[in-house]
């Protein structure tokens, strides 16, 4: 697949290059999959997408393949057990939030039916075609990952400033952010 054209950020890792012609961009609406984007991208909060990725194995296995229902029990030893797993990141704050945002996943749940009711709502339940000519032209957050923000952070979600929805929105395609000479479009 050398002659196709890819966006630029993920050209020359091979972990990347996979991700982003079948992952990234396209509309995700099961629930239990947009459970594990939220969490890994809450863990990547301050750090690279790679660096997700490449321990993303590791998070399924210590995460109870992003369960959200046994999540949301973990208890203390469970916690203690996830600080001290090398394959993930060990950071008592993402971890924690990891099970506070379980709980508030089954509230929307609740809620709305399903998670992903709540979530597309925002886009009117289609994903955004945005039609950039260049990688330099991809904001960081929008008024629409704002509002997505600041909605579950009133909900008790954690580690979901703007910049980590708007990634979130791209990577369950909510957004689609290939630029225009992107083949995978």
């Amino acid at each position: 697949m050398t002659d196709k054209k890819r966006c630029k950020w993920c050209v020359g890792d091979s972990l990347y290059e996979d991700y982003h012609d079948n992952e990234w961009g396209k509309p995700v609406y099961d629930d239990h999959k947009l459970f594990e984007f939220l969490l890994l991208e809450t863990f990547q909060a301050g750090l690279s997408w790679i660096t997700i990725l490449r321990k993303r194995e590791n998070f399924r296995k210590a995460f109870d393949n992003f369960d959200y229902k046994t999540i949301a029990g973990y208890d203390h030893s469970k916690i203690e057990e996830l600080l001290q797993d090398t394959g993930i990141i060990r950071n008592r704050l993402k971890v924690l939030a990891a099970v506070s945002n379980a709980q508030a996943f089954i509230k929307i749940q609740e809620e709305f039916g399903s998670f992903s009711n709540y979530y597309w709502a925002f886009s009117n339940n289609k994903p955004v075609d945005n039609k950039f000519e260049a990688l330099s032209q991809v904001p960081a957050t929008t008024p629409l990952s704002d509002t997505i923000s600041k909605d579950m952070k009133k909900r008790g979600f954690k580690f979901v400033g703007s910049t980590v929805i708007y990634a979130n929105m791209q990577a369950t395609g909510m957004v689609n952010d290939h630029i225009m000479e992107c083949n995978f479009r």
